[in-house]
């Protein structure tokens, strides 16, 4: 032990309680001890990739690009902009997506199925008509495809840049065919089962993306005015821009984002890697009830 081990250690359990009631609500280890402890089948276990993908901090610049890349599609961004209140709640909404991803990762099949029945019910009555007149829906089987596709492109693609072991390339096709089982169940048809048919999935979709004012509003407010305080603001910079070193060439220029790869590769890459680190180092308090359960 260090003289600056007192203090590293309450820096630690500081930040990672802020981090959980960012990210899970002020009920975080409550609702943690549900996910985690409770007794039952389980559709995942501590060796699946998806278990560890999940639960490792890459998904924090991972959510970041994937909300980019979902506010291309017109119909989709539609409906966030109607209906989320990402703005005015963007925090809750936040823990209420952060909750559906660990239950149905983490918790048992009947906390998973009950998590998914109640999206599905969300998902039914959200309805609208973009500014140009197309309507839209939530359930939409093609939509749905799309954020999951946008999702498990992500959640994969942060984890093989900042993990410290990244997935094989088998274990990479297990990640998205074990993220396909809670996305049919969430109404996804046909679901891609490897990274292949995810690519060519991004890929089909590239026709119908576009550059709108709901989607550079959402990039401006996720990247230039998160609502965070003053302190919080430059780790979140690190994370953003981790997220945005993510992103394909061909989504940055509707988003209004530069392609500067030189200053990604010196600057943005290892930024958002250090920030991850952080995060990683924080969350692995011995309070951290997952240990509980993945020991």
């Amino acid at each position: 032990m260090t003289l600056f081990d007192p203090a590293l250690s309450a820096a630690r359990v500081q930040l990672a309680g802020a981090l959980r009631s960012r990210v899970a609500g002020d009920d975080a280890e409550t609702k943690a001890a549900a996910i985690w402890l409770t007794d039952g089948p389980r559709w995942f276990t501590p060796e699946d990739p998806i278990w560890r993908v999940h639960a490792d901090a890459s998904m924090f610049p991972a959510g970041i690009r994937a909300l980019l890349l979902q506010s291309l599609h017109p119909l989709a961004m539609a409906g966030v902009a109607a209906h989320s209140g990402y703005k005015g709640d963007p925090w809750g909404r936040l823990q209420r997506t952060s909750e559906f991803l660990a239950t149905t990762t983490f918790g048992t099949i009947e906390h998973a199925e009950r998590q998914i029945a109640r999206v599905r019910g969300i998902h039914r009555r959200v309805r609208g008509v973009t500014p140009d007149g197309r309507p839209y829906a939530a359930d939409d089987p093609h939509l749905l495809m799309w954020v999951h596709l946008t999702e498990a492109d992500s959640f994969l693609t942060s984890y093989q840049r900042y993990a410290e072991q990244p997935l094989t390339p088998e274990e990479a096709d297990t990640y998205v065919e074990q993220s396909a089982v809670v996305a049919g169940r969430l109404g996804v048809l046909d679901p891609p089962t490897t990274v292949a048919q995810l690519r060519k999935g991004i890929e089909s979709y590239r026709p119908e993306l576009a550059s709108t004012p709901e989607a550079r509003d959402a990039a401006r407010f996720l990247l230039v005015h998160p609502p965070l305080p003053l302190a919080a603001r430059p780790g979140y910079a690190a994370l953003a821009g981790g997220a945005v070193s993510m992103l394909p060439r061909w989504a940055r220029r509707p988003l209004r984002l530069p392609w500067l790869p030189v200053t990604e590769r010196v600057v943005g890459r290892p930024l958002g890697g250090a920030a991850t680190s952080v995060v990683r180092w924080a969350m692995r308090t011995d309070e951290d009830v997952r240990h509980r359960r993945s020991a």
